[in-house]
């Protein structure tokens, strides 16, 4: 059997978060331009969309619009706090993208990772779009 060294493991334990942090931004996957430029935009275009609704949708009592068809009209309404799944939608859809890139990444599958980073981009800049129009309708 091999022998713990108890020495390194309190040592493991007392290590900082910025020390745990580091290895992980310092694998390969993030250093190629691509994956930087795409995560960035992507997270700037999720920020933008929290940063959109939160300054032109107000805490109202009554219920405003969620949805617009151009069919049928208006067919979702709801409370002014539901409009925030939006870009949550967008943050958990992202970060699973991103996930999977750096799984694709590690087993030399560059091109479906970058596909995957792309996806997340352009699913970020259509709920940027969709929470734009609910903005719009609502005003």
């Amino acid at each position: 059997m091999a022998r713990i060294n108890m020495k390194k493991i309190t040592n493991i334990r007392n290590l900082g978060l910025n020390t745990k942090i580091r290895p992980f931004f310092a694998q390969e996957y993030f250093q190629s331009r691509i994956a930087r430029w795409l995560l960035l935009l992507g997270g700037i275009v999720n920020i933008a969309d929290w940063v959109a609704l939160k300054i032109f949708i107000k805490p109202i009592d009554f219920p405003i619009i969620l949805h617009y068809n151009v069919y049928f009209g208006v067919d979702m309404l709801g409370n002014w706090k539901e409009v925030f799944l939006l870009p949550f939608i967008g943050i958990i859809l992202f970060l699973i993208n991103t996930f999977l890139s750096i799984h694709f990444y590690r087993r030399k599958e560059r091109i479906a990772s970058y596909l995957l980073l792309m996806a997340s981009l352009m699913i970020q800049l259509s709920l940027l779009v969709a929470s734009i129009s609910v903005i719009i309708i609502n005003y």
